[in-house]
């Protein structure tokens, strides 16, 4: 268990914090494909997601702080509640709550050029393993907010974290999470929530895709639907295709 001193939650900066988390885990991690990475614009990051290691490594690879959304619960645990704020983490409302509130912040954050960071499987994952290589359903939360902030210039940042060695850390039981957040269904049901710490792990930048005015004038119309299945299934696809090359091939990276 990673015990965080006062010096290490009061530091400035979440990409600081990121970097000491991966060192003091000893974690050895590779960034394929960096030149992809657009600088000083509004970023929506995505990714798909297996451990609470996923958003210290995108905040490393990118080598600047992410406002990473996070589930309620972990704004209400201790401890945990300190990391996510150390990390600049933006917690989600609860389960069957609109995200006004999430919508909200992170279009002000986009608006002052920052990144926001989105998993767009959603929760299922903190309370499945999977293999390395697979990918859930994406969740299009990320490509509507993308449509609807007023920001130029906004781009949508597939990133592929393909693990190559990793174990397991100390697990909780999912009914104690429940005692968090009551509003989640995943922890209604008997089992442990997945502790996945990575040894060595690769991230595969994908190709940035830039919102453009045309993007939003469907959105604004009769292909609003349309537009966010295209570009939801557009950025899965891309994750999926990077991820297939992280972990199976790897010498030719």
């Amino acid at each position: 268990m990673l015990f965080l001193s006062p010096s290490l939650t009061s530091m400035d900066s979440p990409l600081m914090l990121s970097q000491g988390m991966l060192t003091v885990l000893g974690v050895q991690s590779f960034c394929h494909y960096r030149e992809r990475i657009p600088h000083q614009s509004p970023l929506i990051v995505i990714s798909n997601h297996r451990s609470f290691l996923d958003a210290p490594l995108l905040m490393a690879a990118l080598n600047r702080s992410i406002h990473i959304a996070c589930h309620h619960y972990m704004s209400q645990v201790p401890v945990l509640r300190e990391l996510v704020s150390g990390l600049g983490c933006l917690p989600l409302e609860p389960q069957g709550q609109p995200s006004k509130r999430f919508f909200r912040q992170a279009t002000q954050l986009l608006q002052n050029q920052k990144g926001i960071g989105i998993f767009p499987e959603g929760a299922k994952p903190m309370v499945e393993v999977s293999a390395p290589s697979e990918v859930y359903p994406f969740q299009r939360g990320f490509a509507h907010l993308a449509l609807q902030a007023p920001v130029p210039n906004l781009g949508i940042l597939p990133v592929a974290i393909a693990a190559h060695e990793e174990r397991s850390g100390l697990s909780i039981p999912l009914p104690l999470l429940q005692f968090f957040d009551p509003s989640e269904p995943l922890f209604q049901q008997p089992g442990w929530q997945p502790a996945v710490i990575y040894r060595r792990v690769s991230l595969l930048i994908g190709e940035p895709l830039w919102i453009t005015p045309e993007h939003r004038q469907r959105y604004q119309g009769k292909e609003a639907k349309a537009i966010v299945t295209e570009i939801t299934q557009r950025c899965r696809d891309q994750i999926t295709t990077l991820l297939h090359q992280g972990c199976y091939e790897r010498s030719s990276l």
